[in-house]
């Protein structure tokens, strides 16, 4: 199997990338111009430069002699990028790619989505592929393009006939990231936090490694028009909070915060981030989903085989990786004391210090 990947240097793209290279497959790894590129250091894959906002018939060459395409392309972010630039990436980049691989002759397209366009409950309560955004709940603006880019992309793709698939990851943690991102940003959020501070709710997590693989499976056993939940485990925030603590060497949660609370503290956060010209670790938008549970079920991609490690492994993996790389700062790195999980799980993978 030949497969373009969109996003080839993102955390999703960079392992599907891994994933499809250890199933024998032939990747040609789509990436921006001059765009960093060193999560995909030592792969032997096929390197192509290309923008999602180009003209369809010039990804149509990008496209050309491949099976599938993997449009794992994305602006993962709750804050710093505008509604519309969320849309334009979303929407826009979408039907380009799925254009292109029309043109092309690709008749398969996998298309990265999200667990959360299937939205959340006010109670611990784990959704599955046939739930939908809460009346009464403005979602953010990121989860608000997601939306849109999936019933865009199903009715493209009728029109085009093309077959769209569409991957939902739920919250990815792990390595080989060029950008920290919002997934791996909540467990060096927590280890930046002197206060130790937890809140309501919770979310489900899973291995950046088997969403990965998920991909695969979806695009070789899949069913073409159908969403598939990529997820592992639904746990609270205090639970997750305190395997971070666990499996890092630091201090448990010690407080519970409320919604007026995590709104202050992600105020100053994006002050603090803008000042310092980076990217915020939490966001105003991201404290408006507190005490809501993003918790899934993954039963449907489960009867193609799929079978992602327990959430405390994905953090341990994550972990490992974030020890190493220049997302977590000398003086936090000396305040942590990895557990032996942590220790084993950065063993098995390679290229650790890749973006050091």
């Amino acid at each position: 199997m030949r497969a373009l990947v969109s996003g080839a240097n993102g955390l999703i793209g960079a392992n599907l990338c891994r994933e499809l290279l250890l199933r024998g497959c032939e990747v040609r790894a789509m990436t921006r111009a001059g765009s960093d590129r060193r999560a995909l250091h030592g792969l032997a894959l096929e390197h192509v430069e290309g923008d999602i906002f180009a003209t369809p018939a010039s990804l149509a060459a990008l496209c050309a002699g491949c099976d599938v395409v993997f449009h794992a392309a994305a602006r993962f972010a709750y804050s710093g990028i505008s509604a519309a630039e969320l849309d334009r990436t979303a929407v826009g980049g979408t039907s380009n790619m799925i254009a292109a691989a029309a043109v092309a002759g690709v008749g398969r397209v996998v298309i990265t989505s999200s667990s959360v366009v299937f939205g959340a409950s006010t109670a611990p309560l784990a959704r599955d592929e046939h739930g939908g955004p809460d009346d009464g709940f403005v979602e953010p603006p990121y989860i608000q393009s997601k939306i849109k880019q999936d019933r865009l992309a199903l009715a493209l793709g009728r029109e085009r006939g093309v077959d769209i698939l569409l991957a939902c990851p739920t919250m990815s943690v792990g390595p080989h990231a060029t950008v920290l991102g919002p997934s791996n940003g909540v467990i060096v959020a927590y280890l930046n936090d002197p206060l130790r501070l937890t809140y309501a709710g919770g979310c489900n997590i899973v291995s950046v490694r088997d969403v990965a693989h998920g991909h695969w499976l979806i695009a070789t056993r899949g069913t073409p028009g159908q969403s598939y939940i990529l997820g592992s485990e639904n746990q609270e925030w205090n639970a997750i909070h305190a395997a971070i603590a666990g499996l890092c060497g630091v201090d448990s949660p010690r407080l519970e915060v409320n919604h007026t609370a995590a709104y202050l503290a992600a105020s100053y956060e994006e002050v603090r981030a803008r000042l310092q010209g980076r990217a915020a670790l939490t966001s105003r938008e991201q404290a408006r989903m507190i005490g809501r549970y993003y918790w899934y079920e993954h039963g449907k991609i489960a009867q193609l085989g799929y079978a992602p490690m327990p959430a405390r492994a994905a953090l341990a993996e994550a972990c490992a990786w974030l020890a190493a790389s220049p997302h977590i700062s000398r003086e936090v790195r000396t305040s942590m004391t990895l557990a032996g999980e942590v220790h084993r799980a950065r063993a098995g993978l390679p290229s650790t210090q890749e973006l050091q």
